[in-house]
Formats: C-alpha cells, sequence, structure tokens
C-alpha cells in the first residue's frame, strides 16, 4: 500500500485531544490502571522487538503505565498473534503487528483465527525500506543488469532470505512475477546466517531490512542494486528505487499495533493518539532512522485498509508461487 500525504497527516494529527465522551469514559474506567502487555512475535533483538521496545518505552510514558515486552516467536509469528486475539478485549494485551499478518493469512491454510476478522488495528508506527543486495562478485551492478543475467542465465540465481514466509521472500517472489526471471529460494532462520552467506558468496542475492544491510553496503563487502519502496532511503541514498527498472514494483516491511476484537473503541482512539504523538517526538524519530526505519502513524481506519490490501497482495503472491510453510 503506497501512503499518500493525506493518511499521514491525518495519522500525525491524532495527538489532539479525543472527544470528551472518550475521556469522560477512560476516566470512569480508569484505563489504564495497571501495565499493559505487548506481545511480539519474534525473540528479542530483531527489528520488530526493538521497535516494539520503543513504542513500547514512548507509549508507556505518555499514558502513566508499563508496556511489558512479552517476546513469543513461532509458526511465522502465529503463536503470538492467536496468544493476543484470544485475549480479554480490554485494552491490556496488545500486539506488534507486520507484514507476516498479511501473509500467514494465506500462507497458513488451517490458523486458528482471522486475523482481518479478529483483530483491531490501533495504529501503524513505522516502516522501513527492503534492500537488494548481491554479492560483489555476482557480475551486475544494477537491476536492469541483474534481471538480463537472469535471463541469460535461467536457474542460475540464487536468493536467500530470512525463512519461509517472511518478508524477504515474498520481496524476492515478487521480484520474480514483475521480471520473469528465475530465482532458486534458500531459506535460512533468520536474516543474519542468510547475510552471512551472501557475504560468503554461498548465494547471490538477498533482500534485506535495510538497517542490516547498511554496513555490508558502506563496507562493500554486498553491493546495493536498489531499494524495495517508491522512494530512496535516507540511509542509502545513492541506490536508486527497484521501481525504476520494474515499474509497479514495491514493497513495504512496516510495523504496527493492534488489539483483540471489540477492544473499547475510547481505547483505541486513546491509544492511536498517543501512539501519533510518540512517533512525532524528535528523539524517537532519530531512532527510527538509526534502524532504517520511518515513522508512520495512521488512523486505526486507514491502518485497517492497509491491512486488508496487503492481505491481498500478499495472497496472490503466495498462491501463484505456490508456497508452502514446510
Amino acid at each position: 500500500m503506497t501512503i499518500s500525504r493525506r493518511q499521514f497527516v491525518a495519522g500525525a494529527s491524532l495527538a489532539a485531544a479525543l472527544p470528551t465522551s472518550y475521556q469522560a469514559a477512560l476516566a470512569q474506567a480508569g484505563y489504564p490502571n495497571k501495565p499493559i502487555r505487548l506481545l511480539v512475535g519474534f525473540a528479542p533483538g530483531g527489528s520488530t522487538d526493538t521497535v516494539g521496545r520503543l513504542i513500547g518505552q514512548a507509549l508507556g510514558e505518555r499514558i502513566g503505565q508499563n508496556l511489558v515486552i512479552e517476546n513469543r516467536p513461532g509458526a511465522g509469528t502465529n503463536i503470538a498473534t492467536e496468544a493476543a486475539i484470544r485475549s480479554a478485549p480490554d485494552g491490556y494485551t496488545l500486539l506488534m503487528v507486520g507484514p507476516s499478518v498479511t501473509i500467514n493469512a494465506t500462507l497458513y491454510k488451517e490458523l486458528n483465527f482471522n486475523f482481518l476478522r479478529d483483530a483491531e488495528p490501533v495504529s501503524a508506527i513505522a516502516s522501513q525500506a527492503q534492500v537488494m543486495l548481491a554479492n560483489p562478485k555476482l557480475p551486475v551492478q544494477s537491476v536492469a543488469e541483474l534481471i538480463a543475467y537472469g535471463k541469460k542465465n535461467p536457474g542460475k540465481l540464487t536468493v536467500a532470505s530470512a525463512g519461509i514466509g517472511s518478508i524477504g521472500h515474498l520481496t524476492g517472489e515478487l521480484f520474480k512475477m514483475k521480471t520473469g526471471i528465475e530465482l532458486l529460494h534458500v531459506p535460512y532462520r533468520g536474516a543474519s546466517p542468510a547475510l552471512a552467506d551472501l557475504v560468503g558468496g554461498q548465494v547471490d542475492i538477498s533482500f534485506a531490512g535495510i538497517a542490516g544491510a547498511v554496513e555490508f553496503v558502506k563496507a562493500g563487502t554486498l553491493r546495493a542494486l536498489g531499494v524495495s519502496t517508491r522512494t530512496r532511503s535516507e540511509r542509502l541514498p545513492d541506490v536508486p528505487v527497484i521501481a525504476d527498472a520494474v515499474p509497479g514494483f514495491e514493497s513495504n516491511d512496516w510495523f504496527g499495533m493492534a488489539a483483540p476484537k471489540n477492544t473499547p473503541p475510547e481505547i483505541i482512539a486513546l491509544l492511536n493518539r498517543e501512539i501519533a504523538a510518540a512517533v512525532a517526538d524528535p528523539k524517537l524519530k532519530a531512532r527510527f532512522a538509526d534502524l532504517g526505519a520511518t515513522s508512520m502513524p495512521m488512523l486505526p481506519a486507514d491502518f485497517g485498509r492497509l491491512l486488508r490490501e496487503d492481505t491481498e497482495k500478499w495472497g496472490e503472491v503466495v498462491r501463484t508461487a505456490k508456497i508452502s510453510p514446510i
């Protein structure tokens, strides 16, 4: 989903006061009057965990309660997702979400939940570009040259990812669909081992989060061919966008927050407002920039639209590529 200026401004303006009726309802309920759980479907140390801890601290300071990070990795984030949406809809259990919830809707055939039906979108938080990386030994200097090389050498190019169903994997499959070249997918258990083998020359290319790629690119151990978003990244300003060579190509890695279905709208509104205010703070913006991420607050309705559009987009990729989680 492309984020319009109208949507961004609408999200950023949510720091305005809540309606009086909402304020009264929250005051009567005393929300929040105890710590809030923020479930993360990844192990500590990754980008989602890091963004979760940053927004958790900032949001907690604004609402006067601790947000306790609870890491529940496994099953492509489905364990954490199901735990969150099965929790009481009282605002005391929240979930960090990303593209995995939109990918998993099609990737996993027998989920015990339907995310779009069973969760309430609270807000998007930030987004980061994926960067197409190549081992410098690969004789290409650009996306166009990679496509030409792939067509001349069918079946020879390999693409590493952090695992089956990861955003890097799906971005690679989208690239295949858009260009018609063959790429042999090589899944790893995480981004670090995938990048290690890319540096070592065991694989040819990879789509990775920009934060984990910058130092390799600056050191010259990996070559950045393009970024997956429609605009260039401030972290790698000299790297063109992939869409320059592949019209219509776009893949956004984003971070957001959701709550169980039927969480009171006044609580959703409060959290949305305070997230928007938190991510507008220059200090948090700078921390996000260190991760290669950009603040991206949204109204719940706009975030819900992003979730629906990404579910449709990645569902088509999963079906076309016939991807299975096993």
